[in-house]
């Protein structure tokens, strides 16, 4: 006699609770800030218990900080064209584009309201994918480069210039960065 273990069906409950809390809590943080955001008015939207939130993350800072790093997924593809320069102007016309979102740039700025004096794993991961995009190239550009010349100012204008995330953002800070060499 065989016994047939039960298969699982991809995603599931889990997946369903998952984008339910996802939503909610973009939802919310857009409209209350990440700062009055509690877990039991998350777990009502999404129509959970919180104990099922509270069991996953812990606290409402660490749900921010890990939603918002999934909005930007550290796992996508990187752009490969061979050129560092359109490599870093590529990657920053995404994450230009990724945080005109106004709930994604609302995730941004309660997960680093919540990083306190630590990185969020959000800007962690965008570190992380410098140091991916300039060990790859020969080139003399350093990472810290990167993130005080790229990163920062799009950080920067998210939290208070969001009106100026525009289409040339990303190219103009690529070539300041180049040509301060």
């Amino acid at each position: 006699m065989s016994t047939a273990s039960p298969t699982r069906r991809p995603g599931g409950r889990s997946a369903a609770v998952l984008t339910a809390v996802r939503q909610a809590v973009e939802e919310l943080v857009q409209e209350r800030g990440s700062e009055r955001m509690t877990i039991p008015m998350v777990a009502e939207r999404a129509g959970v218990n919180p104990t099922s939130i509270y069991r996953r993350w812990g606290d409402a800072a660490t749900m921010i900080n890990e939603l918002a790093t999934y909005r930007l997924s550290p796992n996508r593809p990187l752009p490969d064209t061979g050129d560092l320069r359109e490599d870093l102007i590529r990657w920053a016309q995404e994450i230009v584009v990724h945080f005109r979102d106004p709930s994604v740039a609302a995730l941004l700025r309660g997960s680093t309201a919540s990083a306190g004096a630590g990185a969020s794993d959000c800007l962690r991961d965008r570190r992380a994918e410098a140091v991916g995009l300039v060990e790859r190239a020969e080139n003399a550009i350093v990472v810290d480069e990167v993130v005080d010349h790229v990163i920062a100012p799009i950080v920067f204008r998210v939290l208070y210039l969001p009106e100026t995330l525009d289409d040339d953002l990303a190219a103009d800070l690529v070539d300041r960065l180049f040509s301060e060499r």
